[in-house]
């Protein structure tokens, strides 16, 4: 499947009517999602014929891209009933097998790793102090292959040095910098849409296979 097609089809997937502040609820818009997980299977082979575990996975867009792309089995997780609902039904408008868990990514125990890779855009912790740490960190230790993410730029040199130092990562690289069109969704938002820098990461765990 071609980069454009991909997003094509991703655009089309119902979003959130009204997304819940305190999860930092920002859809996955289709052009990061589709050149996140086009990457991922076409630069490094993390994707296909791989179980891909959706962190945070809202209305289910990375983890729908990555069936999409020939992952074998794909789960998404999220914390909101309502999330996995609409992530449900564009996995059935897309005829794509995905399972999900509702769950707090912070409790998740996954002993046998036997989740391949790992997709997330997770809170920035604007609102929760440390929430985008505490994904990543649980993330390194579930992932027996890659785990790729976004991250302000802003906290490059924080996840390099955590990831690397503290949260079982043997490598952590910045694939590219891309432009989060954050919606105005708030009522807090000033502007009908805020840019925001963010930065691709592809992160290796220790002993992956």
């Amino acid at each position: 499947m071609k980069l454009k097609q991909l997003e094509g089809i991703l655009g089309s997937l119902q979003q959130f009517e009204n997304p819940k502040i305190e999860l930092e609820q920002y859809p996955t818009g289709p052009h990061i999602a589709s050149r996140l997980l086009y990457t991922a299977e076409n630069s490094f082979g993390d994707v296909s014929d791989k179980v891909v575990a959706d962190f945070g996975c809202g209305c289910g867009t990375l983890g729908l891209a990555a069936g999409l792309l020939g992952a074998e089995h794909v789960i998404g997780f999220d914390i909101d009933a309502e999330s996995i609902e609409i992530a449900s039904s564009n996995a059935e408008e897309l005829e794509i097998d995905m399972d999900f868990v509702q769950c707090d990514i912070r409790n998740l125990r996954l002993s046998d790793r036997t989740i391949d890779t790992v997709v997330m855009n997770p809170p920035f912790g604007t609102r929760k102090k440390g929430a985008d740490m505490d994904f990543l960190s649980v993330a390194l230790k579930v992932a027996s292959q890659a785990v790729y993410s976004l991250h302000k730029t802003t906290t490059r040199d924080h996840i390099k040095r955590t990831a690397l130092r503290e949260y079982n990562a043997s490598s952590a690289e910045v694939l590219c910098e891309l432009r989060f069109d954050v919606p105005q969704l708030y009522k807090f938002h000033k502007k009908k849409e805020v840019d925001v820098a963010v930065d691709l990461w592809r992160f290796v765990p220790k002993n992956s296979r």
